[in-house]
């Protein structure tokens, strides 16, 4: 449904360098799959994230939407953003504190002009889920309805004209979550979409999200630092490091059997792991991506002498989009 194809993304930097935040990433969403990206902060993922839903453009390299290339002349973004949405983190921070929650599910709506008569692609779908009136046309409101009503809020007339602030966090989330499936989309891209949110609540969205998988079957990019969230949620798993992807490959494969040392050091931090391994330092500065490969100066096997000659001056190939378990790293495994 979607993918990148060798994406490159740059921003100008100090003195005249280059920042290299998407560094060639082949990245893939099947339809009604669930993709988890991973990776520590500054890592890259937000802005492929970003790229992906078209508020970057690539320096090089191609976005696909359902086999099509992605163009960025206004009429072909509106229409790509209809179907693939976005959840953000903040469910505060992304309400307008002044908009009900009517104005806030309704606002796509809006802006994409939809008729105040209107019969979603989804009528059917939605009878069975018990969110929809009938068969016909459907006006805004009962648009509004069926997309609060897919997200957990029911009945939805009752939380029509509730502000941002008289809501719970896991409430104000499942409103962001009703904005975008009132466009009907085919893809959802969440930005961390349970970090802000108590331990309590989250199991509650992360079980909503793998509900809309199952009956409306959305895929989804599932950006998040959170291991343990990708353990629970996602099909496959890409790690990402410094604006490239290390590992990748079925869930349970890549988890259970970390292969680069990036994804065993992560997995570490989790309660039930025996050991912990400490990273030294940050991230490297993306206008300063070490030679050979991009991890060797904070790898703990560099650091215990088990590297290899070519950690450190062999560049790495990139890996490909695909679902077999995957790594880039010079090491016998």
């Amino acid at each position: 449904m979607l993918e990148a194809n060798d994406l490159y993304v740059e921003f100008a930097g100090r003195g005249g360098r280059r920042a290299r935040a998407v560094d060639g990433v082949n990245l893939s969403v099947g339809a009604g799959e669930i993709v988890a990206l991973v990776g520590e902060s500054g890592c890259g993922k937000t802005t492929l994230a970003r790229t992906l839903l078209g508020l970057e453009r690539p320096t090089s390299g191609q976005i696909r939407y359902d086999g099509t290339p992605l163009t960025y002349n206004g009429r072909a973004l509106k229409a790509f953003r209809r179907q693939v949405q976005l959840i953000l983190q903040d469910p505060m921070g992304s309400l307008n504190p002044r908009h009900t929650v009517y104005e806030a599910v309704a606002e796509g709506l809006r802006i994409h002009r939809l008729p105040s008569k209107y019969t979603p692609a989804a009528t059917s779908r939605d009878n069975a889920l018990g969110t929809a009136g009938g068969a016909g046309v459907v006006d805004e409101e009962a648009l509004v309805a069926s997309a609060l009503g897919r997200a957990g809020l029911r009945p939805a007339e009752r939380f029509f004209q509730r502000f941002p602030h008289q809501l719970s966090g896991g409430q104000r989330q499942r409103v962001v979550i009703a904005g975008a499936l009132a466009l009907d989309p085919k893809v959802l891209i969440a930005d961390e979409p349970v970090a802000s949110l108590d331990a309590s609540v989250r199991g509650e969205i992360l079980s909503l999200l793998l509900r809309l998988r199952d009956e409306l079957g959305l895929s989804a990019l599932v950006v998040t630092h959170d291991l343990g969230l990708a353990w629970n949620i996602a099909d496959r798993v890409a790690v990402m490091y410094l604006g490239r992807i290390v590992e990748s490959g079925p869930t349970e494969d890549v988890l259970t059997n970390p292969q680069h040392p990036y994804t065993q050091a992560l997995l570490s931090v989790l309660p039930e792991s025996p050991a912990r391994i400490v990273l030294s330092g940050e991230p490297p500065d993306p206008t300063r991506v070490p030679s050979g490969c991009r991890f060797h100066p904070r790898c703990q096997l560099v650091a215990q002498g088990n590297g290899s000659p070519a950690c450190d001056t062999q560049p790495l190939p990139i890996l490909p989009a695909g679902e077999a378990h995957q790594v880039a790293c010079h090491l016998p495994r």
